[in-house]
């Protein structure tokens, strides 16, 4: 349970800067404007090779009619994924 005034090494319920759950990390926190855009911060654009022009698939979990978790990748990274998982798949139906 989280003790108000604490700081330090895994502040307050993991929602501090850096916080990690299994593989991901909360590395910033955006805000969303009036028209919906936001800005991905510059250091996370630049060790993800995200650079202007690029175009991001926007995927979506959702339990129920919630959305709980939106993830964002690159559209040629995506692309690549989709056809690992799908080439094996359709010479397997295509025998």
């Amino acid at each position: 349970m989280c003790e108000k005034g604490k700081k330090g090494k895994g502040d307050c319920c993991g929602e501090s800067k850096g916080a990690r759950v299994g593989c991901c990390k909360v590395e910033s926190v955006v805000t969303v404007d009036a028209r919906g855009q936001m800005v991905l911060p510059k250091e996370i654009r630049q060790r993800a090779g995200i650079k202007a022009g690029d175009k991001l698939a926007v995927i979506s979990c959702e339990k129920g009619n919630k959305v709980h978790c939106i993830s964002l990748v690159k559209a040629s990274d995506y692309a690549k994924m989709v056809k690992d998982v799908l080439g094996p798949l359709m010479k397997d139906i295509m025998g």
